[in-house]
């Protein structure tokens, strides 16, 4: 096996697949709002043998400049989809996607809706229900609440099933 395959890059007609299945999932992940190179490099990444690679391999393999990579990059670790770590005995980074990215990023929006709970409950206050700013307002907050609810629930069941299924 050559130095490529074992960095999780393949050759010839399997690097051709590989590459339509990276462009087409970055397609729909810019579809749901992610911005294009961000959405390139996770989908590289996770379509990567060992889920890493490092900041020349992507650029190689997706034929972006290496200030792309670390644009996208810094985006996704934001976001917590991947993460950064040293190659033993080197100064060169290599990304990571985890196998619960999906979870982790998730848990953080989890955050996000309570914070916005909080702003709604202000501009309720602020407008009162009888308003129609009040009850646009109320109508989202009511919506946030019963999406932490949900996704509490949800991401419950998850781990349940990810221990059962998968084995972690």
């Amino acid at each position: 096996m050559d130095e490529r395959q074992k960095k999780g890059r393949v050759a010839g007609d399997d690097e051709a697949a590989v590459s339509r299945f990276v462009e087409r999932f970055a397609a729909q992940l810019c579809q749901a709002g992610m911005a294009r190179m961000p959405a390139r490099v996770f989908a590289a990444l996770l379509s990567s043998e060992e889920g890493a690679l490092t900041s020349a391999e992507l650029s190689e393999q997706l034929k972006i400049s290496p200030a792309a990579v670390s644009g996208a990059v810094r985006y996704l670790a934001q976001v917590n989809m991947v993460s950064r770590e040293r190659e033993p005995g080197s100064r060169r980074e290599r990304y990571r996607v985890q196998g619960n990215q999906w979870y982790e990023a998730l848990l953080k929006r989890d955050t996000i809706l309570k914070n916005w709970q909080a702003t709604m409950r202000e501009g309720v206050d602020q407008f009162g229900l009888d308003s129609p700013q009040g009850s646009r307002i109320d109508d989202t907050l009511e919506f946030f609440r019963f999406l932490e609810k949900e996704l509490g629930s949800m991401m419950e069941r998850w781990a349940a099933h990810r221990a059962e299924r998968l084995g972690g």
